[in-house]
């Protein structure tokens, strides 16, 4: 078994601890980096809301959880078949008791881009959030089907 090396006064006196947790921060944006989902969801102050996508006959339905949202904070786009939600909530509390004050401020920014499948159509869809969920529904066009032409 080995001993640990000796230090000498002067590794003692160049040593800085502060090195140490810049070490563990590279280590741990190095981990984030690994899982771009995580780095996306949790480091960047935007969230990516947890979203549910169901494709039915004739329509689209797209279900987003919003917690705290109100709708006019809300934007929906349509953009090559990429369906973008975009949210921002934001909170300002003040609380004055007996000689101190106390104000808190909050904001929370929603970000997702759904992939839809084709043939989905802005035209005619509605949008509803009631109780911090978002349910979009998107009519799909009608495929045209081509006729066959007969060779005479």
């Amino acid at each position: 078994m080995k001993l640990p090396a000796k230090r000498t006064d002067r590794d003692v006196y160049s040593w800085d601890p502060f090195d140490e947790i810049r070490k563990m921060q590279d280590y741990m944006e190095q981990r984030f980096r690994t899982f771009p989902a995580l780095e996306s969801r949790f480091g960047a102050g935007t969230l990516s809301p947890l979203t549910d996508v169901a494709a039915e006959d004739d329509k689209v339905i797209v279900t987003t959880d919003l917690p705290g949202v109100d709708r006019e904070n809300v934007e929906l786009n349509l953009r090559d078949n990429v369906l973008i939600v975009s949210a921002d909530k934001g909170k300002e509390e003040e609380t004055e008791k007996e000689g101190y004050l106390r104000k808190e401020r909050s904001f929370m920014r929603y970000y997702r881009e759904i992939p839809l499948p084709d043939g989905v159509t802005e035209e005619g869809a509605n949008a509803q959030l009631k109780n911090g969920v978002l349910t979009v529904t998107l009519p799909k066009t009608k495929s045209i089907t081509g006729k066959r032409i007969q060779i005479e």
